[in-house]
């Protein structure tokens, strides 16, 4: 290593953090037009295909113009697929919570009421699973 940093002056040391610096942001909006590419489901594969052919054929230029044709989309895109994911979590979340017999403390007081009403517990059980729910 310290061979190899003596053969390399300062100059050409800030010249290639540079140049990694730059290939690793374009690549970085390479994978998010791809990306956008497959998300967005208004496009047909046609043009899908040829956005991809033109980033491998001119990647610098096609990239560009995709950025200006197509980045107000691109936001709405991610946005709402964003939305989607969080909806998904959400009703993954209420099912596992419904699965494991959790609930809210305003349903456990309800199951608790239901079961006060049909005779199955007594008042004073019904009271301890209250309190017990609204700890």
């Amino acid at each position: 290593m310290g061979a190899l940093l003596g053969a390399i002056n300062l100059g050409e040391l800030l010249w290639l953090m540079l140049a990694i610096f730059f290939m690793v942001i374009y690549f970085m909006i390479l994978f998010t037009i791809l990306g956008d590419l497959f998300r967005d489901h208004d496009t047909s594969g046609w043009v899908k295909a040829a956005w991809i052919i033109g980033l491998i054929l001119f990647p610098f230029l096609v990239a560009l113009i995709y950025l200006i044709a197509r980045g107000g989309g691109m936001a709405k895109r991610a946005q709402a697929a964003q939305v989607e994911a969080q909806k998904q979590f959400a009703e993954y979340a209420r099912n596992v919570a419904a699965q494991s017999g959790e609930g809210t403390a305003t349903d456990e007081i309800a199951r608790a009421k239901q079961l006060l009403d049909s005779g199955t517990i007594s008042n004073e059980e019904f009271e301890a699973l209250k309190a017990k729910a609204l700890r």
